[in-house]
């Protein structure tokens, strides 16, 4: 028993060291890593078990030179936190790949080798539904890990609906947006619901505001009502994301102040962005944060794109910082998280906040976000940045987790999803 319970701690131990946070990078050389549905830049990385669809891992190296990158599939829990799982439960085939696509970079300044990759790969699959990282490393060393980023494995068990409504709160009414919620469990058929079913709500596929931990309002006939009375499903409506085009540093957009051509890199100076949060509404298409690869120069976005400094200048109302408050940059392209190299610097001098970004020719979706220094769970905020309101285009996605009893997992049993286009208007 002494020695079995030793092996025991020893492979837990060995598995919670092995956990990275989600979308994260670990190298200064490792630029913009994509992962998304085939085809689709914008489409969010959902693999269905068994299935025939794939996804496409893009991401650049700036040190220009030629490495040998691998990648794995590590299955974690509804919160991500790593599942107690060997991994020969949850990958058929090998627990490693070799990404052997690559491109030096052509037509660009800024030198870079783009990788790519078709996933999943015959010889390595995931087997089982759930959360996944994908980590890519160097040479076959998963201690030289380069960068993580979440995908989602759908084995659909269960139906359901969702409704978007207004708030019954009258104080929220015409800035936040209300969810309603039934999901039919009939097929999971589940001994004690309230702890095997698990649901995670994301707006526009953010994980920085996602809400979990939410109980049903009703269970009859294995039907889970969520019909908070008391307006506990609710997102902050935002606004339509602002833009930012970059598939020219010629042609400069509406969004360029000016631009620095060096020798060797180029320097984008944007138009300083001003406080939105008092503006009404205004309507336009937008990628609800997302961005892609694109140029308008050269036929191949991946690899005969260049890169430049990018420079973000945003203006608070009364050009002085808030004092308890910190101001970061939200975006796809940032990871979604709030962290130093997202956080914008206040200059006395010019009465505004700053940061920069290396970033690739395409088309860009931010905001600003703003954070209350003495809240410990970091909250963001477009309160005082963009403004909230109802009628914001937002899309909402709906993800229910089953955990069987005896099980060491959480499966992926249902991915619902829905637009408030056209809802509020």
């Amino acid at each position: 028993m002494k020695h079995l319970l030793l092996f025991f701690c020893g492979n837990l131990l060995a598995i919670f060291a092995w956990a990275q946070a989600p979308d994260s990078i670990y190298g200064p050389n490792i630029k913009l890593p994509q992962l998304y549905q085939a085809g689709n830049q914008l489409g969010y990385p959902v693999l269905q078990l068994n299935g025939n669809d794939q996804l496409e891992l893009h991401f650049d190296d700036l040190d220009g030179d030629v490495k040998n990158y691998y990648y794995t599939y590590q299955l974690c829990n509804a919160d991500w936190s790593p599942a107690v799982v060997s991994v020969f439960d949850y990958i058929r085939g090998f627990a490693q790949t070799r990404i052997s696509n690559y491109q030096l970079s052509s037509v660009a300044l800024t030198r870079y080798t783009h990788y790519q990759a078709l996933l999943p790969d015959a010889n390595c699959v995931p087997i089982h539904s759930g959360n996944y990282l994908l980590k890519v490393f160097l040479d076959a060393d998963t201690s030289k890990l380069a960068f993580t980023r979440r995908l989602l494995v759908l084995d659909k068990k269960i139906s359901g609906g969702m409704q978007l409504l207004q708030p019954l709160d009258p104080d929220i009414a015409h800035t936040h947006q209300r969810l309603l919620l039934k999901l039919n469990v009939a097929s999971v058929n589940p001994s004690n619901a309230l702890d095997q079913i698990r649901v995670v709500i994301l707006q526009n596929y953010r994980w920085d505001n996602a809400l979990r931990n939410i109980k049903p309002t009703f269970y009859v006939n294995n039907v889970l009502d969520y019909n908070n009375n008391e307006d506990g499903i609710v997102f902050a409506g935002g606004s339509e994301w602002r833009w930012l085009d970059l598939q020219s540093f010629r042609f400069q957009s509406d969004r360029v102040q000016s631009v620095n051509y060096g020798k060797r890199s180029t320097e984008v100076l944007l138009r300083p962005d001003g406080d939105r949060s008092r503006q009404p509404y205004l309507f336009y298409k937008d990628y609800n944060g997302s961005w892609f690869s694109q140029t308008t120069e050269s036929i191949n976005p991946y690899f005969q794109t260049d890169y430049a400094t990018v420079r973000f200048y945003f203006v608070p109302a009364d050009r002085s910082p808030w004092p308890d408050k910190d101001l970061y940059l939200l975006s796809q392209f940032t990871g979604g998280g709030l962290n130093d190299s997202t956080r914008l610097v206040f200059n006395a001098e010019k009465g505004r906040y700053e940061t920069s970004f290396l970033l690739k020719q395409g088309f860009y979706n931010y905001a600003y976000v703003t954070v209350d220094r003495s809240d410990p769970a970091r909250k963001p905020s477009f309160e005082f940045t963009e403004g909230n309101h109802i009628e914001t285009e937002n899309t909402y996605t709906v993800l229910v987790y089953y955990r069987a009893l005896g099980a060491r997992a959480d499966e992926l049993v249902g991915v619902l999803s829905t637009s408030s286009l056209n809802t509020f208007r």
